[in-house]
């Protein structure tokens, strides 16, 4: 039988549909220099004793310093570390500059805010094609409850836990005749935010402010000076806009202010209270986190990011310097 081409290329796209983990392996070179590098081959070997391995390519320029050093560490990168990330799979860096680093069990370098560190003994190193491996002994390690980053397909991704049972809203199930479903995007996303923003009337009820009112106060704390034509095109997608009475009424609780014939900003007063509303955004975002976990959190930021992105009907970029000019 005629021996098939083996696709190299291929074979390394199949390899990336296994999520891994991002590490930092880092070690101190005989002549004292630190060295580091970003690998995402790590694995672990044995619970009694503790062992864990990970592999490097023979082309690197770090193969030296690791084939010479007695211990290294192995850093499990946490999801707000993708710089860092970046920053030790770069060549001819001084990959340690502004890094604060811990005293370890060793002289390898110690990196703070990791998800999880394991300080190791270099046990054995084999040979494996055209990458060594590295097999350790763990000395020491230490956890954090931070999601860790990961990589798939050639680019980073984020950790959601999945349930082990499915998650249902309601403990019946749907009529079958009913199209209309709880697993409908639009319903869970209007749901979502309803929830999220009847605690945050609580408080605009206290200050007898409309949702209008607070989306106006929220554009204004972000671009200072707006008209109101400029005010409804913030809002006009939510279902709210702002009338000349609403204005007037702003202006009467000494929230705004005119700075010219067509333009307002926000009072003091009126900083005050829109901080207060973020503060309260942020204590119910916390509520979140400590329900959910960090890397849930995170994971669902960047999903709504990318349906924002993706169904966006053409809004003003509300974060645009231009407008502030």
């Amino acid at each position: 039988m005629a021996k098939t081409e083996f696709d190299n290329q291929a074979f390394r796209q199949a390899l990336g549909s296994f999520t891994t983990g991002v590490t930092i392996i880092t070690a101190t070179a005989p002549d004292g220099t630190p060295v580091g590098l970003t690998a995402n081959s790590f694995n672990s070997v044995s619970l009694d004793p503790p062992m864990v391995l990970w592999s490097l390519a023979k082309t690197s320029l770090s193969v030296d310093a690791f084939n010479k050093t007695e211990h290294w560490n192995v850093h499990v990168l946490s999801q707000h570390q993708q710089d860092l990330s970046n920053k030790f799979a770069a060549k001819g860096k001084d990959k340690f500059k502004d890094i604060n680093l811990e005293d370890g069990i060793s002289s390898a370098p110690l990196i703070k805010d990791c998800s999880a560190r394991f300080q190791c003994r270099n046990m054995v190193t084999h040979d494996g094609g055209d990458h060594l491996i590295f097999i350790g002994e763990v000395l020491g390690f230490d956890q954090q409850p931070l999601p860790p980053l990961v990589f798939q397909q050639g680019q980073y991704a984020m950790t959601a836990r999945k349930p082990w049972e499915d998650v249902n809203l309601s403990s019946e199930p749907a009529a079958p005749q009913c199209s209309y479903n709880e697993d409908l995007l639009g319903y869970l996303l209007g749901r979502a935010h309803f929830q999220m923003l009847y605690r945050m009337r609580k408080v605009l009820d206290q200050q007898a402010l409309e949702d209008s009112h607070f989306f106006a106060l929220s554009v204004m704390n972000i671009q200072p000076k707006q008209t109101l034509e400029q005010l409804n095109t913030h809002l006009d997608y939510t279902g709210h806009s702002l009338s000349e009475e609403d204005i007037d009424f702003l202006e009467s609780q000494a929230l705004i202010s005119k700075i010219d014939n067509d333009s307002y900003q926000l009072t003091d007063s009126g900083r005050v209270t829109s901080l207060h509303h973020i503060a309260q955004a942020k204590a119910i975002e916390e509520e979140l986190i400590e329900e959910l976990g960090a890397g849930d959190v995170m994971a669902l930021k960047l999903m709504l990011k990318r349906l924002i992105h993706k169904t966006d009907p053409g809004l003003p970029d509300l974060w645009s310097t231009q407008e502030q000019q």
